[in-house]
């Protein structure tokens, strides 16, 4: 087994995928793509001032499974089958939709076309979709499965190496052979974008309060944040709100505890869900006009239509650390997602963008294997990858050492319009290396061995 200590873990991301879904459309079913076909922007030679890893070439070799003389055979997906969120994650599939074309234009890697299968989970079906590529494909890219847990020791039993947009599961998370073109690692944590906010409102860091849930990756988000905070020097109140992950029928009890506990300002790990509308709603009904300080999945259009609308989240503010697609004047490969997505008619998302670096990232090291393009020649030069943005989409990441970002930005929401307002600069990230902060492991639930890797499925 190839052993790397390359993942990232996030239990919010499937309140993100959920937020993000409803801003696309809804397909079902497994795909195959492979066409030639162009898009505006197809033929480009670089991708923002990252130069393309895609062209004409002369690789030879049936190399590995998945691989022939003339074809890369790679699988992908997301959950859009999912009958109670119709739609969800799909972002993902569709950014991989868009580079793969991208890139056979061009004349695929060194002349092989990539063939990519996009797969269903359909939430609760990872593990039969693990199965199928353990069969068939070359890698995982780009992929997003919400319960990617499940199909985590099937993976890593057929030694399938993958480039995700993203993993929830925390041992899926911290497993062997990933690479996470944003890591997020469950022992580390980047918290720049919150000693910006510090610095932006300052009552957030007086007496703040968390809106809690039943949920459990919201509740592990929220015990990590808290955790942050504090070593921040940020006390968090507990003012008791905690609120179903399927709503309550009526929000302003909640609201009245907010009121009677006098906290400063409010923090929410979930995403704009009915829940969290309706607490906010009914805090302004209250009286109540605390500061919002909330996680990145916030950034949507869900959000921005719904306070064009109300004005409840007026001065809501979240760190990214993607460029928001506000700033695609300032950021080229932005600009040219967002062309590429829109021109199969799909929505852009930050899950997209997501996938499409990570496509990126596969493509650059599949390009430096040339005829000797194998799993164990992915994985060690994606190891040894220690900067990455994806041509300009994202801040610095560490996506070889399975190590945050250092950087952050912070975009603030008022009426329907989400501007940057932390660093003032449009497309800058504010960095601070001492804001990577340690984090107790057991946060998360996972035991590490020596290599970072989480001990739950490794073959002994």
């Amino acid at each position: 087994m190839r052993l790397s200590t390359t993942t990232k873990t996030g239990g919010i991301v499937l309140a993100f995928a959920l937020a993000a879904t409803a801003c696309g459309s809804s397909r079902s079913g497994d795909s195959v793509t492979g066409a030639d076909g162009s898009t505006p922007a197809a033929s480009a030679k670089a991708f923002g001032d990252l130069a393309s890893p895609c062209g004409p070439g002369s690789a030879k070799g049936a190399t590995d499974q998945g691989v022939t003389d003339t074809e890369i055979r790679i699988g992908y997906g997301d959950d859009r089958g999912f009958t109670s969120a119709p739609g969800l994650g799909e972002e993902n599939g569709d950014a991989i939709d868009a580079m793969i074309k991208w890139c056979n234009a061009q004349g695929g890697i060194l002349g092989r076309k990539i063939t990519g299968t996009r797969y269903d989970a359909a939430l609760t079906n990872a593990a039969a979709v693990m199965q199928k590529a353990c069969k068939s494909d070359f890698m995982l890219v780009g992929q997003g499965f919400a319960y990617d847990e499940a199909a985590e020791p099937i993976r890593v039993g057929c030694d399938l190496p993958s480039v995700p947009s993203y993993t929830v599961g925390p041992n899926a998370g911290m497993g062997p052979d990933k690479f996470e073109p944003m890591p997020f690692p469950a022992d580390r944590y980047n918290a720049s974008g919150l000693a910006q906010t510090l610095k932006l409102v300052p009552e957030f860091g007086k007496s703040p309060t968390m809106v809690l849930s039943d949920s459990p990756p919201v509740k592990a988000a929220s015990a990590k944040v808290a955790a942050v905070l504090g070593q921040l020097g940020v006390e968090v109140k507990d003012c008791g709100i905690s609120m179903s992950q399927n709503g309550e029928a009526n929000y302003v009890p909640f609201a009245q505890k907010f009121k009677d506990c006098d906290a400063s300002a409010l923090w929410t790990s979930n995403g704009p869900i009915p829940s969290q509308m309706g607490l906010f709603e009914a805090l302004g009904r209250t009286g109540a006009k605390p500061p919002k300080v909330v996680e990145s999945q916030w950034y949507s259009e869900i959000a921005s239509q719904w306070n064009g609308k109300s004005r409840t989240a007026d001065g809501l503010v979240t760190s990214l650390y993607f460029q928001p697609f506000e700033n695609a004047a300032q950021a080229p490969a932005v600009k040219q997602y967002l062309d590429l997505v829109k021109a199969d008619g799909n929505k852009p998302a930050l899950l997209g963008m997501s996938a499409a670096s990570a496509f990126l990232l596969w493509a650059t090291s599949a390009k430096g294997c040339g005829d000797t393009l194998t799993r164990d020649c992915m994985v060690k030069g994606l190891s040894e990858v220690h900067e990455w943005t994806g041509g300009g989409l994202h801040a610095p990441s560490d996506p070889g050492g399975n190590l945050p970002s250092e950087c952050a930005l912070v975009v603030r929401l008022d009426g329907d319009t989400w501007k940057q307002v932390s660093p003032e600069k449009q497309g800058e990230f504010g960095c601070d290396k001492s804001k990577v902060v340690e984090l107790d492991p057991k946060l998360s639930g996972v035991k590490l061995n020596d290599d970072r890797l989480s001990t739950r499925f490794l073959k002994k």
